[in-house]
């Protein structure tokens, strides 16, 4: 743009610091941001700040991001919170994660996805009776859980799955197919990453329910449907959990399929054991 004189507007930020987000570029990402006044004159907006708080808070760099929230040059609102306590739920920061919790219940109340992030990182935290004290509070303000499921299209034919779902006619052939993609990714090196199951229960149950995931049941039924060696496309709703992530790269180098995942928040292309997003997302 620069070299075709056309000059970077508050668009055009947002794009690049967003792109500096999700591929890691702390530095380049803050770099810009500060440029982005000082060189081209154009004002910081709540976008531009989600995007830091979202880099920094990818990176580990917690407090710097509480810092930067306390020296926003634009009112902070509940994406801001939002984005800080998915971080804090990524690093297990239960203090931090407290305080952002609390501006999204007084600025969101009625957010779902507010109490779950909490609730969450309750649970990797290991504080269960606190997670189930804000699920109790979900349902004393009649708050449901977005509920998650993934879909697959085949020639025109949309097929849904929910989490442990059993409706579909070809439900048999499916749970077939998830144990031996099972065992082979075992056998490979898989261990499940039981943080991820957020409910206080024993090892073998925490697997269990990993199992059941929507896009693991939705990953299984693609397999089965298409031809070998042709890509399978899996969507879901919310974005896909650590051990779903790993799952799908063992499965990738396993069986030789690319698969492409597109969750709530960015396209995944698994393929040969590795996903295109470097684990970084």
């Amino acid at each position: 743009m620069l070299k075709l004189g056309v000059k970077p507007d508050h668009v055009t930020f947002v794009s690049l610091l967003s792109a500096c987000s999700h591929a890691g570029l702390v530095d380049e990402g803050l770099a810009y941001y500060a440029s982005m006044t000082t060189e081209f004159g154009v004002p910081a907006g709540v976008e531009h700040c989600a995007c830091i708080i979202d880099l920094l808070g990818r990176s580990g760099r917690l407090a710097e991001a509480e810092t930067f929230i306390e020296d926003m040059p634009v009112a902070v609102n509940d994406f801001i919170w939002r984005s800080l306590l998915a971080a804090c739920k990524t690093y297990g920061n239960l203090e931090l994660a407290k305080k952002a919790a609390g501006h999204l219940f007084e600025m969101a109340p009625s957010d779902d996805s507010a109490y779950v992030l909490y609730s969450n990182v309750c649970a990797t935290s290991g504080r269960w009776e606190d997670a189930e004290s804000v699920r109790r509070q979900m349902g004393s303000n009649s708050i449901k859980k977005k509920p998650a499921y993934s879909w697959v299209k085949l020639k025109n034919k949309v097929s849904s799955f929910g989490m442990g779902d059993q409706s579909h006619p070809e439900t048999e052939q499916i749970f077939t197919k998830l144990g031996e993609l099972r065992k082979m990714i075992q056998e490979a090196g898989y261990v499940p990453d039981i943080a991820y199951a957020l409910h206080d229960m024993d090892e073998e149950q925490k697997e269990h329910n990993l199992w059941n995931h929507s896009e693991r049941i939705a990953l299984a039924f693609g397999l089965i449907n298409t031809p070998e060696g042709s890509p399978v496309r899996i969507f879901k709703n919310l974005r896909v959990c650590g051990d779903c992530h790993s799952v799908f790269k063992f499965v990738s180098g396993i069986v030789g399929r690319t698969i492409i995942l597109r969750d709530a928040f960015r396209f995944h292309h698994f393929s040969n054991g590795k996903c295109s997003c470097l684990d970084y997302w």
